[in-house]
């Protein structure tokens, strides 16, 4: 399907008026405009003109080639991401990105970048991630038939080690103050395709966060447009993709409005709420500990202030016990999701704001990938009917 794609250039979100050459894809942000202290990303940029209308009328459903005219080439074979469900819950909307292959948002990235090492002829990818990312890459690796080396971290689950070795990916648990470094030397002298960051603040892989656009598109498929999008941030790559998802909608014609966007963050860190609050592109955070290791970064990326302050959204940050309070209330609903997952209706819930219009939650993860999971030890119980009965009713039943 990589011969639909209609993208033509690669272009600056430090300075719009800057474009590059599709290829290779740009791994190290934008060399115009970055400096020693702040890297700006670059974005994939498209022929508008010769979008065809009827695309956006298309069903939606598993595999991103349906939207493949606004994505970058697809040369990565399809594990059939995309096409998730969206779940009504108290009020607002879950979309629920834990259907996706490897159970996690990160599919739809990782079917893009993993398509920029095939176009660019790389030998191998590599990552560094403890957790969705690195799964995800690594199954998506697989299935283009390139080696993948993932550089994790020594304390992270190890049902996700197990996870990421068992698509054959070679995983390197290592301090985090060396991943950046090795991962730059396995680039530099292996010639890897690096499909996570390499530069001093969070510019990512150019091609990546095109795939979470399709969010978006399923979106307005599924609920019109938004009143507001509560997204789980990190380094604010899902965020800007969905953000950008939506201002297409609209420049075509398809749709007259936008959603305002609103980044969810743990409060142990919050960087992208520091610099939308003090004005920066990126600021460094020193984080403290919590469980919701998957977004509690110690810096952001611009992406993530483009698309808050752009869409006229917010920074909400909340604690581990609101996190695992929304965790607890969507398993109670059957949606068994990651804490940093839930992130998003924690953060509706403390923004405590009234919308007019549908209000989207995106939660991003299965609760598979959190930390102690299949800790528990399960002990045997006594089986007489006596001590049965008193269990359940202990448990209200």
């Amino acid at each position: 399907m990589h011969g639909d794609s209609l993208a033509v250039a690669q272009r600056s979100l430090g300075d719009p008026s800057i474009a590059y050459p599709l290829w290779p894809p740009m791994t190290r942000g934008c060399p115009a405009t970055s400096t020693p202290e702040i890297a700006y990303p670059v974005e994939v940029d498209y022929a508008y003109d010769k979008v065809q209308a009827g695309l956006f009328d298309r069903e939606i459903g598993p595999d991103l080639a349906r939207w493949a005219p606004l994505l970058p080439p697809l040369h990565a074979p399809t594990l059939g991401e995309g096409g998730t469900p969206l779940v009504e819950i108290e009020g607002v909307f879950v979309k629920d990105e834990s259907r996706n292959p490897t159970w996690s948002h990160k599919d739809r990235l990782n079917r893009c970048t993993v398509s920029g090492a095939l176009g660019a002829g790389a030998p191998g990818i590599v990552a560094a991630s403890s957790g969705n990312h690195g799964a995800s890459a690594a199954a998506y690796a697989a299935r283009a038939g390139l080696p993948c080396v993932i550089l994790a971290s020594a304390d992270s689950p190890p049902a996700i080690g197990d996870f990421i070795r068992s698509y054959g990916a070679v995983v390197l648990p290592v301090p985090a103050a060396e991943r950046r470094p090795l991962m730059r030397r396995i680039v530099d002298e292996l010639g890897f395709h690096p499909v996570s960051n390499l530069s001093v603040t969070h510019t990512g892989h150019g091609f990546g966060p095109e795939g979470y656009k399709t969010i978006a598109y399923e979106l307005h498929r599924q609920v019109g447009v938004p009143a507001a999008v509560f997204v789980p941030t990190g380094y604010g790559e899902l965020i800007y993709g969905v953000w950008k998802g939506f201002t297409e909608l609209r420049r075509l014609g398809i749709t007259s409005a936008t959603p305002r966007m609103f980044s969810c963050e743990p409060a142990a860190g919050g960087p992208l709420a520091r610099a939308l609050a003090t004005g920066l592109p990126a600021v460094s955070v020193e984080v403290r500990e919590s469980l919701a290791y998957a977004i509690d970064c110690p810096v952001n990326g611009y992406r993530g202030v483009v698309a808050v302050r752009d869409s006229g959204g917010g920074a909400v940050l909340s604690t581990d016990e609101e996190m695992a309070a929304a965790q607890r209330d969507l398993a109670r609903r059957g949606l068994w999701h990651e804490l940093s997952s839930a992130a998003a209706l924690a953060g509706y819930r403390k923004l405590g704001e009234r919308f007019d219009g549908p209000v989207v939650c995106v939660s991003t993860s299965s609760g598979f990938k959190d930390l102690g999971v299949g800790s528990t030890p399960t002990v045997p119980l006594d089986p007489s009917w006596p001590v049965v009965r008193e269990v359940l009713r202990a448990r209200g039943i």
